[in-house]
C-alpha cells in the first residue's frame, strides 16, 4: 500500500468539509474517488497533495504516519497531483511545457536537445503521438494537454498520481483518449487516484470505489464488490431518485 488514509478529517471553521473518510492506494491499481460538487472531493486531495493538512485521522505512506507540510513534500515522496488547469502556459511549446520549472541543465544554459528528445521519448512511451514537441501546447486537444501531463509526472517519478476530474471537459472520444492514458500510467506501476463525478468513466477504469456525500464516505468498494448500475445509483441517491420519480409521474 503506497498511500492511506484512516478516518481523516478537515473542517474550515465551523465548516466540516470532510468527516472519518479511509482510502488506499497500491502500485499498479486505480482508485476512483466519486462524488457530485460540494461532496468533499477537493478536500481530500487537497490533503494528499500537500496544500491542507488534516484535522482527524491518519494520513499513511508506505505504512508509516505522515503529514506534509507543503506541496513540495508530497512530490518529494512521489505523490504528483494533475490538476483541471493543467498548469500549463498555452504559448509554449510542448517540450518546454513538459520541463517547466525543471528544465535540464548543460553548463550555464538550457539543454534544448535534451529536453526535445526526452519530452518526445516519454510522450512515445506512454504511447501518446504529438506531431511536433515544438508546436505550442495550446494547439493540442484537452485530451491530449491531459496525456502530457500525465507524462511529465511519470516522468519526474511520481508513484502516485492523482488527477482532478481529468475528463470534466472532454467529449467522448477526448475522454476515452484520457482514461488509456490512465490505463498506461497504472500498467507501469503507478497508483493513481482518479477523481470524478462520472461513474461511466470511473467503472472501466477502476479497481477500487470511494464515494463521497457532503464530506463524508459513502464506503470504499472493489470493483468485484459493486456494479457500474449501483456505482451510479449509490452516486445519485437512490432515496431521493425514488422520490423524484414519485413526484414526477403523472396522475
Amino acid at each position: 500500500m503506497i498511500l492511506q488514509t484512516k478516518g481523516i478529517g478537515k473542517s474550515f471553521g465551523s465548516v466540516l468539509a470532510l468527516r472519518e473518510v479511509s482510502m488506499s492506494v497500491e502500485a499498479g491499481h486505480v482508485t476512483c474517488v466519486l462524488g457530485d460538487n460540494g461532496a468533499g472531493k477537493s478536500t481530500l486531495i487537497k490533503i494528499l497533495a500537500g496544500v491542507h493538512q488534516h484535522d482527524a485521522g491518519s494520513l499513511l505512506v508506505d505504512g508509516a504516519e505522515t503529514r506534509f507540510g507543503s506541496p513540495r513534500d508530497a512530490l518529494d515522496r512521489g505523490i504528483a497531483t494533475v490538476y483541471q488547469d493543467l498548469a500549463m502556459i498555452p504559448l509554449m511549446s510542448v517540450w518546454r511545457n513538459f520541463f517547466l520549472g525543471s528544465e535540464p541543465r548543460k553548463g550555464l544554459g538550457f539543454d534544448v536537445a535534451k529536453a526535445r528528445r526526452v519530452a518526445r521519448d516519454e510522450l512515445r512511451a506512454m504511447g501518446i503521438d504529438v506531431r511536433d514537441v515544438d508546436q505550442p501546447v495550446g494547439t493540442l486537444s484537452g485530451g491530449e494537454r491531459q496525456s502530457v501531463a500525465i507524462a511529465r509526472a511519470v516522468y519526474f517519478g511520481a508513484r502516485v498520481l492523482i488527477l482532478d476530474e481529468p475528463t470534466s471537459a472532454l467529449g467522448v472520444k477526448q475522454a476515452g483518449v484520457v482514461l488509456r492514458y490512465i490505463a498506461r500510467a497504472r500498467d507501469r506501476g503507478l497508483g493513481v487516484v482518479f477523481i470524478t463525478h462520472n461513474p461511466h468513466h470511473a467503472y472501466p477504469v477502476g479497481d477500487r470505489f470511494l464515494l463521497l456525500n457532503r464530506g463524508t464516505s459513502l464506503g470504499e468498494f472493489a470493483k468485484a464488490d459493486i456494479t457500474r448500475e449501483k456505482l451510479t445509483s449509490m452516486m445519485a441517491g437512490e432515496a431521493e431518485l425514488k422520490e423524484l420519480a414519485h413526484e414526477l409521474e403523472r396522475d
